[in-house]
């Protein structure tokens, strides 16, 4: 299992991508975004997944990014 966040676009993306990746069975949690990561609604969604769960984002997604280390990202995924 590896970590990710992903962040988005709009509050709502963040809370369907949310319900997604726990209807599929992914553990995941809501939480306020690192400023480092993006300015954009402010909240994020991180969880613990075998893959990125690319499938289970919502469209608004504006990245996804997996937790190397402490503080560190790589990101994974770019929605432009």
């Amino acid at each position: 299992m590896r970590d990710y966040v992903a962040t988005f676009h709009t509050h709502l993306s963040a809370l369907l991508t949310d319900r997604n990746l726990k209807a599929a069975g992914v553990p995941s949690r809501m939480m306020p975004v690192l400023r480092k990561l993006s300015s954009s609604c402010g909240t994020c969604v991180v969880y613990s997944a075998a893959d990125p769960c690319l499938e289970q984002m919502d469209e608004d997604v504006e990245g996804v990014y997996e937790i190397t280390g402490d503080e560190t990202y790589r990101l994974l995924y770019q929605n432009e």
